[in-house]
């Protein structure tokens, strides 16, 4: 009997606790479901914000990923805290935490870091094309802790932002015009004069290509090879350009050097023969 009567000591006890921190569990709730719908409707705004004002569309994603995980910080905060959990322990938790995980998270630390490097330096930006850890492609999204590429054959490369701000990036976007320079090579009897004005006619027939006074196309001998004297053809043209003028140039170039007889040659190599029983008698 005595087990029996001090479980029902018990079970008034505890029963009587959970009665009185029911309250706090369902305001919990309303607060963890209310916070959440009014951090959903404030992401929302902020994009409408930055669609309606013609911001850096870097700076939006970057702001909006912060303002969102910086609000939802928040809300479990105080959720935590209508629990019961007293503020003073919660911050001694959260710092103990915080040095647990960012020992254990360095590299998502480095990659922080290196997205508000980006973010304030800006060596490109979304729509940019670059060339980065080993990767071509356009800048899709630059987020909090990586950016995505679109490369060439339309896959996604992401990279994180702690090796991107600490390595080298070639931006191909920012300064709007490039200058190319295609090798050709012809054949060591062939006429260079001859070969040299009909790539460099070629080049100027074409209206893409641009002709400003520090920019004029040219062509000169670069390397007498092992097998061919090779021509250097530069010239320069706007992003949007260049690599239909590329195409073009190389096609178009190829045939009318061997249209006017002059030679593409392509290394060979000489192998001879020898009988050597012949030899020794």
């Amino acid at each position: 009997m005595d087990k029996f009567s001090d479980l029902d000591i018990y079970i008034e006890e505890y029963g009587q606790k959970l009665i009185d921190f029911l309250p706090s569990v369902i305001a919990a709730v309303l607060m963890l479901v209310l916070g959440w719908w009014l951090i959903k409707i404030i992401n929302r705004y902020t994009r409408k914000f930055f669609d309606k004002k013609d911001y850096d569309p870097t700076l939006e994603n970057f702001v909006a990923s912060l303002i969102n995980w910086g609000l939802k910080i928040v809300l479990f905060v105080l959720v935590i805290t209508q629990l019961g959990v007293e503020s003073a322990s919660l911050v001694a938790i959260i710092g103990a935490a915080g040095l647990a995980v960012g020992l254990a998270l360095q590299g998502s630390l480095a990659n922080f870091a290196g997205g508000i490097l980006i973010l304030l330096i800006k060596p490109f930006k979304v729509g940019d094309f670059i060339s980065a850890q080993g990767v071509d492609g356009t800048v899709k999204d630059i987020s909090i802790f990586n950016t995505k590429l679109t490369t060439f054959g339309n896959q996604l490369a992401i990279i994180p932002n702690g090796k991107l701000s600490n390595d080298n990036i070639i931006n191909y976007t920012v300064e709007g015009i490039r200058r190319e320079n295609l090798t050709f090579g012809i054949g060591y009897d062939d006429d260079i004069k001859l070969a040299k004005d009909i790539l460099l006619n070629l080049v100027n027939e074409q209206e893409p290509v641009l002709k400003i006074e520090d920019k004029l196309p040219m062509i000169v001998v670069a390397e007498l090879g092992d097998s061919s004297v090779n021509l250097s053809l530069r010239y320069w043209a706007k992003n949007e350009d260049f690599w239909t003028l590329r195409w073009l140039i190389l096609e178009e170039g190829k045939a009318r050097l061997e249209a006017a007889g002059i030679s593409i040659p392509f290394p060979q190599r000489d192998v001879h023969h020898f009988n050597l029983e012949k030899l020794q008698k």
